[in-house]
């Protein structure tokens, strides 16, 4: 389903934290959310998955307001995956990712064929089945970000909301997760840190700071000297380098030849200068987008 946020505004303790945001993400789309700490990305994401209610302005997952559907109902279209989720104690792996399925028949409903099907299916799309019978509280930050990645594919939702799903993850690993997450085919919004891991993820990337929108569009498109370098008298005045992390921010930014993932994009990559280098995949070539 589409995402749209329309005239968004959001006060907490009296304080602005987010002003006039509008952002938009197409069925199957990938929007990256990146920006200094403090500019309000996870309070939109919050929004958006309906924790948070706006003072004014509207999310809306498909045609419908989110702050106007039912906990459930809005439960079955949008599904989380935070970084403080938490460590349930007591719980198996499969116990984990089994309670995607909540919304779908309650707490007191008994799971069906279908829960059955949707819990082994994202177990397996995940690759946590090697560890689906171990208690959750005993596993390593990136065996748990997969777990939770599956409960929120077992939820079969329509939008995706991620804050920093990669953090726990060598770089083979990260982006594996990243073309999983695209192979999904469902609309997702996701907080990230690292502007390569962007490019490589994202359709359209969203720059906040202090609250605002600075930029949107295509990954290349936004990601200008500007705002990469900074600018003292425009809208983004901190150098992405404070607050973004990924080869492209370095001096001398080039295809590392030794990567695990290198050997197979190398060709795909492309060197997009503006006074510091950024790495990004276009679209058109990603593995997987258009049946290789």
């Amino acid at each position: 389903m589409k995402l749209t946020v329309d005239h968004l505004h959001i006060t907490l303790d009296r304080k602005p934290i987010l002003r006039e945001v509008n952002l938009e993400a197409a069925k199957g789309d990938t929007v990256g959310l990146v920006g200094p700490n403090g500019s309000g990305k996870y309070t939109l994401l919050r929004t958006v998955y309906r924790s948070l209610r706006p003072a004014d302005g509207v999310v809306r997952v498909g045609d419908d307001d989110v702050g106007e559907l039912s906990a459930r109902t809005a439960a079955r279209r949008t599904a989380a995956v935070l970084q403080d989720a938490g460590t349930a104690t007591g719980l198996t792996v499969t116990g984990i990712v089994a309670l995607g399925r909540t919304p779908h028949h309650g707490l007191m409903g008994r799971d069906g064929s279908e829960d059955r099907r949707a819990v082994a299916e994202a177990v397996d799309r995940c690759d946590v089945a090697p560890f689906a019978d171990r208690d959750y509280a005993t596993l390593s930050g990136g065996e748990r970000q997969r777990v939770l990645l599956a409960r929120a594919l077992a939820q079969r939702p329509h939008l995706l909301v991620l804050d920093e799903l990669t953090n726990h993850f060598d770089i083979r690993a990260r982006f594996e997760l990243l073309d999983l997450i695209r192979s999904t085919g469902i609309t997702t919004l996701a907080v990230l840190h690292d502007l390569d891991l962007a490019a490589r993820l994202c359709d359209h990337l969203v720059v906040l700071h202090e609250g605002e929108v600075v930029a949107a569009g295509p990954v290349l498109d936004v990601l200008t000297p500007d705002i990469l370098r900074g600018d003292p008298g425009g809208d983004a005045p901190v150098p992405a380098s404070e607050w973004c992390d990924g080869p492209s921010l370095r001096r001398h930014p080039r295809v590392d030849r030794r990567s695990p993932c290198s050997s197979r994009h190398r060709r795909h990559a492309r060197l997009h200068r503006g006074g510091l280098g950024l790495l990004a995949w276009r679209r058109e070539d990603r593995p997987g987008l258009n049946g290789e």
